[in-house]
């Protein structure tokens, strides 16, 4: 197959969109008419552009409201067809995309619109040319591809086909299977969109929710596997409508529409063991086995202070990096690294970001397998300075120009820790206990959020449960989670992917105040979460005051005793259960740069405490909002 997409999908005029499609990878393009109408330049300008970028143009489309037209009206639409014939000789094209038709005139019946399509072949057969039909979701008379394909069929032309979109089929809930029985020469072109399922009329839907294959909630792989059954090899085209990518970077969206293409027909493979024509050859997705380490970059200055957090909540400094000025603590099963090196990634990530999460290391079962399929999907690896006798440790660029580490223990990256690292005995004031990284927060620009769901869905053996909003005080934040490996263990890899339209929220300050997308906060597990909170605040940590209105609602409804109550509103703990079991959390208050450190209890639950997340950010607003008066009445005096 080939992998093709509409210059509708991306940002900029038509030279850009093209620019970025042909930087992308892709071999193919269909120009969407308003494109072309909007260009200064002639149709047979645009064909010498795609020529010289290596682009073949599928087709442009729309043609609108061409079959069952009245008498009247009939011969003036074989007119506007000869014209769009004229049209795709000049860009070098050979297909006619007919739509069903929307009209108010439009008169239904297949034996009547199949006449139609029969002159309309005969016509474009004398020009060389083919015609290809799609069922709109919203299509006045023909609205199910199966009807299309009967019309198609009696039509009897063999250069009038039908043109299969993904989205018109899904959106309305029709069945797939049937797609088995169509001969693959009879389908002209095919199109590919994903959406997330919602409750709302198939136009507006189409119109600002379709996204990239693996982003939404349709089953594409199932699609495509009834597909390649009919033997057919033509063009896998995306046509997508969307307000983010309207919104966001061309060669941004054009490199993820490629990915998403090369995932889905991976994907395919996987499900029917057969080869797809045109698909890349990649190891399958990993399995994350559990999060090794997390990196932080800490300018030398702010070295003492950081440190001293650390060892306040439990961590012990264990390890001192043979060449480089890199610390290794650790507490249970949690290793954090901190960085303070004057040369390399971390450093120049601190000079940008600050004391901030720099790279996030995870155990996959083969690490070379997962760079290689990183590389297929157009991943960009990272190769750093790695000194005598030390383990080079494969990367990719992660979010916000972060790395993502990944190592196996078969190739001997699970010895990083004793082979790069010296042991070291330090004071520390013993363990809190805490003993496993629970989940890990990124917050992003909202435009970015499709981007990064693709990155690790595609990359990783990963689910994602539904997007959730989150009510800040300043406006709404969009959460989606992305769950790897976890097990009855717990171990794994759990993100959280944040991003909100508003500009006031506390999630869309952190990428302002951060200068880019990064890692918000992390979460530690413990089994004993009254015990941790307590030694914490001990230690003199600062915690996050909850409100006493909070726990009066938690009495109401909850049947928590009086005593837990008041035990939890002691320590500032917040409460949740699901129908598996109980989610306990408590936050530390934020860092210079909007980081902050989340303390759980979970016992069996399977959520991240979303009822819980508009109190949080609620007393985290409360609290910015006085330290940033306190810093306005220093500046006054």
């Amino acid at each position: 197959m080939i992998p093709s997409i509409a210059t509708v999908c991306i940002s900029g005029n038509l030279l850009e969109k093209l620019e970025a499609i042909a930087k992308a990878g892709f071999s193919a393009v269909e120009i969407f008419e308003n494109d072309l109408i909007a260009h200064p330049g002639s149709p047979a300008e645009v064909r010498r552009i795609c020529e010289d970028l290596g682009l073949r143009i599928v087709t442009c489309q729309p043609f609108r409201d061409f079959e069952g037209m009245p008498a009247a009206r009939r011969a003036r639409t074989f007119d506007r067809a000869e014209r769009k014939f004229d049209l795709l000789q000049e860009l070098g094209t050979d297909l006619l995309f007919v739509c069903s038709s929307l009209s108010p005139e439009a008169e239904g019946g297949i034996p009547r619109l199949a006449e139609d399509f029969a002159e309309l072949g005969q016509r474009a057969a004398k020009r060389g040319l083919r015609v290809g039909y799609e069922a709109l979701a919203w299509g006045k008379h023909v609205s199910d591809y199966r009807d299309a394909w009967e019309i198609v069929r009696r039509a009897g032309q063999p250069n009038v086909g039908l043109i299969l979109d993904s989205f018109h089929i899904f959106s309305r809930g029709f069945e797939i299977e049937s797609i088995r029985n169509i001969p693959g020469d009879r389908i002209a072109l095919v199109q590919v969109a994903d959406a997330p399922k919602l409750q709302m009329d198939t136009l507006s839907w189409s119109r600002h929710w379709r996204c990239l294959p693996g982003q939404g909630d349709f089953d594409l792989p199932g699609f495509l596997d009834c597909l390649l059954s009919t033997g057919y090899q033509g063009p896998l085209s995306l046509e997508i409508f969307n307000d983010r990518f309207r919104a966001g970077s061309a060669r941004l969206v054009a490199r993820d529409g490629h990915r998403s293409l090369l995932w889905l027909m991976n994907q395919a493979e996987t499900r029917t063991g057969k080869s797809v024509p045109g698909a890349a050859p990649m190891p399958p997705p990993a399995p994350v086995r559990g999060v090794e380490f997390i990196e932080f970059a800490v300018d030398e200055a702010a070295r003492p202070e950081f440190e001293g957090l650390l060892g306040a909540l439990g961590f012990a400094k264990t390890g001192q990096h043979r060449s480089k000025d890199v610390a290794l603590f650790r507490q249970g099963d949690i290793r954090l690294v901190v960085n303070s090196d004057k040369e390399g990634f971390a450093h120049s990530y601190q000079i940008t970001h600050g004391t901030s999460v720099c790279a996030l290391a995870v155990k996959v079962p083969d690490a070379p397998a997962l760079i290689a399929r990183a590389r297929a999907l157009l991943d960009a690896p990272h190769t750093g300075a790695v000194g005598p006798g030390e383990l080079d440790i494969p990367a990719v660029r992660g979010l916000g120009g972060s790395l993502l580490y990944v190592m196996d223990d078969a190739s001997g990256l699970g010895r990083w820790a004793e082979v790069d690292f010296e042991p070291v005995a330090a004071d520390n004031p013993g363990d809190a206990g805490l003993v496993s990284v629970d989940h890990v927060s990124q917050t992003m620009q909202y435009e970015e959020m499709l981007t990064w769901l693709l990155f690790y869905t595609s990359l990783l053996d990963a689910r994602k449960t539904p997007s959730q909003a989150v009510v800040d005080p300043a406006g709404v934040v969009q959460s989606q989670v992305i769950e790897s490996g976890i097990g009855a263990t717990g171990e794994g890899l759990r993100l959280v992917l944040n991003g909100s339209q508003s500009h006031r929220t506390l999630s869309a300050r952190f990428v302002t105040d951060f200068f880019g997308s990064g890692v918000q906060h992390i979460a530690l597990n413990t089994r004993d979460i009254r015990r941790t909170v307590a030694t914490l605040r001990e230690r003199g940590v600062s915690m996050l005051p909850i409100p006493e209105n909070y726990y009066d609602d938690l009495e109401a409804r909850t049947d928590l005793s009086l005593e837990d109550i008041d035990a939890l509103k002691a320590l500032g703990i917040l409460y949740d259960r699901d129908e598996r079991g109980t989610f306990l959390q408590a936050y530390t208050t934020t860092l210079e740069g909007g980081f902050f450190f989340e303390i759980v209890e979970r016992n069996g639950y399977a959520g991240y405490g979303a009822t819980n997340a508009g109190i949080r950010l609620a007393a985290q607003s409360r609290l910015r909002a006085a330290e940033e008066e306190i810093v306005v009445d220093d500046l006054a005096l």
